[in-house]
């Protein structure tokens, strides 16, 4: 009886639980997304038929050219997930370019469905994430070296060089999600009430107001 029940418990901890995966295993080749589609599915989209498709659905040229960071923040990504790249369906893998302006910052966010990893491919960026207990690891990192970020976790990059940079990111899910803190507090769509933020962040009403303001809120 002692053995089964050891033999059951190794088997347990080997067995690849669902809850540990990022996106749920294909159970066919491939399922190149129809995106317009009203259908439910669900932990993807529908597949288009196999008859329908073709080694277009299969590439993608979203990286070839460089993004417009000319904006508030000076940085700009690029999806390469399910959304703009439909083959990407069920196959829990997807890919990001950003691009940064010199000191153009990719603000504090979090993946809820996917652990990230990068490699820079041009420029100096300081990256870093948070733990739930509120320790930052950080580091600046030159062309080739890579990071990683644990599923879920707070993280920024900011380009610390005096030329442009660029990143290449990876995902373990075909539409990690973003939340962006900022936008997510203060740009919330209805607002988050202001008794709420007032006490979190232990400021006046009017700070509060101020900063909804840049966000449209």
């Amino acid at each position: 009886m002692a053995a089964r029940v050891t033999l059951l418990l190794a088997i347990l901890v080997v067995l690849p639980f669902p809850s540990h995966c990022a996106d749920p295993d294909p159970l066919q080749d491939f399922c190149v997304a129809i995106l317009n589609s009203t259908s439910t599915s669900l932990n993807g989209f529908p597949c288009k038929p196999a008859s329908e498709v073709t080694s277009e659905d299969f590439f993608f040229d979203g990286f070839t050219k460089e993004g417009n960071t000319d904006n508030a923040l000076g940085f700009s990504p690029t999806f390469g997930n399910v959304l703009s790249f439909p083959g990407l369906n069920t196959l829990g893998i997807s890919m990001n370019r950003v691009d940064y302006a010199p000191g153009g910052l990719n603000p504090p966010h979090s993946h809820p469905r996917a652990t990230e990893s990068g490699v820079v491919i041009k420029g100096k960026l300081f990256v870093g994430f948070l733990t739930t207990n509120n320790v930052l690891y950080s580091k600046v990192l030159t062309v080739g070296q890579m990071f990683v970020v644990p599923r879920g976790l707070v993280h920024f990059q900011m380009n610390v060089g005096k030329e442009k940079a660029m990143t290449i990111t990876a995902f373990n899910s075909h539409l990690p999600g973003a939340v962006i803190l900022a936008n997510t507090l203060f740009g919330s769509n209805p607002p988050i009430p202001d008794d709420v933020l007032t006490k979190a962040f232990q400021v006046e009403a009017s700070v509060i107001d101020g900063i909804k303001a840049k966000f449209g809120a």
